[in-house]
């Protein structure tokens, strides 16, 4: 969302104290590499020159990278850090162009490689910093915009919750437009669509997100409205919860045409960074594996009869499936292909229950990962009975195997993990699948596989 739809206060200066924090942080780190380096100050001019140019480049860099348009209501961790990083690097390139074009010395090639090495930690740490402080501001009643909804139905109650669920956006939902609103309608105030003129110009409302379809003379109503009173107008398209807003445009001839799903990793470049990252990773970690496989094992084989694995059969990528390795935390029975764990499970070993709540039982499924059946990160593979249950039951479930499955994934971090005795836990989970195909980046990985470490040493009320 645009973060100019606050005119006065705090709001209007958020851009420019993150720019200047960037600037802090380059000129910090530029002075302790010089410190660093005493051959890097040798020359007093040459030093000048080269603070100047560093500072100075700044600024058509950070033009290039966008972060001054970055959008600060819908923070998100990862395209900060990926935006940091993108900074750091256009700046070292542009340092380099203003020496071969000015004829200006630079660093000393240590100085150079440890200044943009320690820039490539400091710029991300400062911005992540930043904006989970903004956030924390907006969640004590600060810098907040007032917005307003037009419709009633299903997507703006969905939009409602999402900007409720999640203060540090900093949304507040004033009324509600809708000429005929949704029965049972009570999220807030309902007014005709023929007051929202009046009533933008007395609540100062600077966003309107218009949710209802087919109503061509509404919207162009609503627009004009929201272009009277500068303000910001969104569309907010009605779509079910598995299309996501990671939708694309293109073109044939003269007319648009709405992608309405995309897949990042259909891009072979993407698709070789992330199995060069799993290939690393669980190498890395196979490599200690025995220190975990022989008292596990031993354990497992001391408390029940039956091998160490479990192996099943679940559904992978593009719908194949493959031997799904695990730590055997279960008495040998018949249910094992068919019925989930649930908290109190008698077919549960001692050994077992702690194995699941540490999650140790699936460290195994790092051999898949290695071999190619599985991915780091990734929706969690079901059984082959599951897959065919919800394949008739929840739309787009079939979507969650257009990558590999992973060991751990977004909808595990999120809380949507273990039993699916309700329906609606299935399509949570199914949705966040989705948005995680759709939104896929390295520095995405990187934060899922973070949370879930956290998320085990915490300990899991829903892994059992």
């Amino acid at each position: 969302m645009s973060s100019t739809s606050q005119r006065s206060g705090f709001g209007q200066y958020i851009n420019l104290l993150f720019n200047i924090g960037d600037l802090a942080v380059i000129n910090v780190l530029f002075w302790i590499v010089i410190s660093l380096f005493p051959e890097a100050k040798s020359v007093p001019d040459q030093l000048r020159e080269l603070w100047f140019v560093i500072d100075v480049g700044y600024f058509p860099v950070i033009m290039f990278t966008q972060w001054s348009r970055h959008e600060l209501r819908a923070i998100r961790m990862e395209r900060v850090m990926r935006n940091a990083l993108l900074t750091v690097a256009a700046h070292a390139v542009f340092l380099l162009s203003m020496e071969a074009f000015l004829r200006i010395t630079v660093f000393p090639s240590r100085a150079f490689f440890t200044y943009y090495g320690m820039l490539a930690v400091g710029l991300p740490a400062f911005r992540i910093a930043g904006s989970y402080a903004l956030k924390s501001y907006r969640r004590r009643g600060f810098n907040y915009t007032r917005v307003v909804i037009v419709g009633t139905g299903r997507t703006a109650q969905r939009l409602y919750e999402a900007m409720r669920n999640d203060a540090g956006f900093g949304y507040c939902v004033m009324c509600f437009f809708h000429d005929t609103p949704e029965p049972g309608f009570d999220l807030g105030e309902v007014r005709p669509i023929a007051e929202l003129d009046r009533y933008m110009a007395q609540n100062d409302i600077r966003q309107v997100f218009f949710t209802l379809s087919g109503h061509s003379d509404s919207l162009t109503k609503v627009v004009k409205i929201c272009d009277d009173h500068v303000s910001d107008f969104y569309y907010v398209p009605q779509l079910p919860r598995t299309l996501t807003r990671s939708m694309e445009f293109h073109n044939i001839g003269p007319l648009p045409v709405l992608a309405m799903r995309r897949n990042p990793l259909q891009s072979v470049l993407n698709r070789a960074v992330k199995r060069g990252f799993d290939i690393v990773f669980s190498s890395v970690f196979l490599i200690f594996y025995p220190l975990i496989y022989i008292p596990v094992a031993i354990a497992i084989k001391i408390t029940s009869p039956g091998p160490v694995y479990f192996r099943q059969e679940r559904t992978g990528y593009l719908g194949k499936s493959f031997k799904c390795l695990k730590f055997r935390t279960m008495r040998v029975n018949a249910d094992a292909d068919s019925r989930q764990a649930t908290h109190n499970d008698p077919r549960k070993t001692r050994i077992g229950d702690f194995l699941r709540r540490t999650s140790i039982d699936e460290l195994p499924q790092f051999i898949n990962v290695l071999r190619g059946d599985m991915s780091v990160v990734g929706p969690r593979p079901h059984m082959l009975k599951h897959t065919e249950l919800y394949t008739r039951l929840v739309d787009s479930y079939m979507v969650r195997h257009a990558v590999k499955p992973g060991i751990t994934g977004w909808a595990q971090v999120n809380g949507y993990r273990g039993i699916t005795d309700e329906l609606w836990k299935m399509e949570r989970r199914v949705e966040h699948d989705v948005w995680y195909i759709e939104n896929w980046t390295l520095l995405l990985d990187l934060k899922i596989v973070a949370r879930t470490v956290i998320n085990a040493v915490a300990g899991e009320k829903n892994a059992f």
